[in-house]
């Protein structure tokens, strides 16, 4: 029996731990969600400097820039789970509310469709649930 192909998502993050392994064996049990624990935001300060006006000082503020980030990530499905979760921390962190928040990716649903869309409020709603400490 032959085995299915994967998706190219799928296969591409394969390669990418097979080649991690190659590389440093240590990494074989390598998880991003226990990555994400270890480095959860950016500091603000290296966050406005990158997604800010450091650079450009009439330009887009951190927030703006996080939430076409966050309409990027849920363009492409959600696929990339570990820099969705993050965006979102970071718009936390840029004082974005949870209303702004779940509003922006609601409003990818006309672009991409609703699974894609119910994928990122999931992975949303999972970080905004951590920032509030609660369980909602």
């Amino acid at each position: 029996m032959t085995e299915t192909p994967l998706n190219p998502f799928a296969a591409m993050t394969q390669q990418m731990q097979d080649m991690a392994k190659a590389l440093n064996p240590t990494l074989e049990g390598f998880d991003s969600k226990n990555f994400e624990k270890f480095l959860p935001t950016i500091p603000k300060e290296a966050m406005e400097f990158w997604f800010g006006n450091t650079l450009n000082r009439d330009g887009l503020d951190a927030k703006t820039r996080l939430f076409l980030t966050l309409a990027g990530l849920v363009f492409h499905g959600a696929q990339a789970e570990t820099p969705l979760r993050q965006t979102v921390r970071h718009l936390v962190a840029a004082e974005a509310s949870k209303q702004e928040i779940l509003e922006a990716i609601g409003q990818m649903t006309v672009f991409v469709g609703v699974p894609a869309v119910t994928r990122a409020l999931a992975l949303a709603q999972e970080v905004l649930v951590d920032a509030e400490g609660t369980t909602e």
